[in-house]
């Protein structure tokens, strides 16, 4: 079972002190939580695409290629690429990029995006959101499949027996679909093949073997090997030398950036300690506390959903960059060894 970090490289006001780092230092923060994530031997490092004040990430492959060169092992992949506001055949090109400065450990994680400002941003309408989703992921598919490409769609230009360069090394290059629990995207990831990646944020992640089933009975309706599929999630949490540690200091970051995002979205109640002490429970979706506790609620998820990779998202909001890097730390050090010596015995 793979694990690895996912982040959407936050700069929001530390709640502390109240002051905010630049973009720029939240970029190069993240260099450096890449190469400690490769050297404590994690799987994989995502970086989510976003266009507002509050996250840095609005090009996750070029933050990417940034720690390609100084990293051997570790998978480096969008988390997501807002595909429905992008163009497929430049969205290919910069992971193929990707992929030839890592020597094949590019990915695409393509999504329709849970923040919408890329859409006025570049141009496009909500109005064609689920259109433009399904006509740009058939174009990047078809893009990764063959160097010559002939295509017509709707909300882009034609493209008449052209070439895309350069190649990725990686045949075909790993597309994703990512999916916040809607049951369309993946019925689609089923029939297409593709890996699929469920953000879990809230409630119980059992709840999401429903949609876990759908996926694998597509896949099989469409003659895809079941054995073969690729199953990953994301949930918020953090790792700590103690569970009281993990949960002191995650939990007013967290707070201040969904109570931004709850106002933002109409949720209604501010975020509370005791939302937040429940959600960090066993069955909850955040995965806060000391290596053997997250292990175990890793184990958890593998028994529940048969996942094949999970992503932390480390953090919510700002966070002291030396407590994020000592949680990468532990997670690689002490949760995958914890996690992957269970697996071996209940397994086999």
């Amino acid at each position: 079972m793979e694990i690895g970090i996912s982040t959407f490289l936050e700069t929001t006001p530390d709640p502390t002190t109240g002051q905010t780092i630049s973009h720029a230092e939240r970029i190069r923060n993240a260099i450096e939580e890449i190469v400690l994530a490769d050297q404590v031997g994690l799987d994989v490092y995502g970086i989510g695409e976003h266009h507002r004040p509050d996250y840095a990430g609005s090009s996750p492959e070029t933050v990417l290629a940034g720690a390609a060169a100084m990293t051997k092992n570790i998978r480096l992949t969008s988390a997501v690429t807002v595909l429905s506001s992008d163009d497929p055949v430049r969205v290919y090109q910069a992971f193929s990029t990707l992929d030839a400065i890592s020597n094949g450990r590019a990915e695409v994680m393509a999504g329709r995006g849970s923040f919408i400002e890329s859409f006025p941003l570049f141009g496009y309408s909500l109005d064609d959101y689920n259109e433009l989703f399904d006509e740009k992921l058939e174009l990047l598919l078809k893009i990764r499949e063959s160097e010559k490409v002939s295509w017509r769609g709707g909300h882009r230009p034609a493209i008449n027996d052209l070439g895309v360069y350069p190649r990725s090394v990686q045949q075909p290059l790993p597309v994703w679909i990512a999916s916040g629990g809607n049951p369309e995207s993946a019925i689609r990831a089923g029939l297409l093949g593709l890996p699929i990646a469920f953000a879990i944020i809230g409630g119980m992640p059992e709840g999401f073997a429903q949609l876990v089933d759908l996926y694998k009975r597509a896949a099989i309706q469409a003659g895809h090997d079941p054995s073969k599929l690729q199953i990953a999630t994301h949930s918020h949490g953090f790792v700590a030398d103690t569970t009281e540690q993990a949960a002191d200091a995650f939990f007013l970051p967290t707070q201040a950036q969904m109570n931004v995002i709850g106002r933002e979205r109409g949720w209604g109640q501010p975020y509370s300690r005791a939302t937040f002490d429940a959600a960090r429970s066993l069955r909850g979706a955040l995965y806060v506390g000391d290596p053997e506790f997250v292990a175990e609620k890793i184990v958890l998820l593998r028994k529940n959903l048969g996942v094949t990779r999970f992503f932390l998202h480390v953090n919510v909001g700002t966070m002291p960059h030396r407590e994020v890097l000592r949680a990468i730390e532990l997670l690689g050090t002490k949760v995958a060894p914890i996690v992957n010596k269970e697996l071996a015995r209940i397994e086999g």
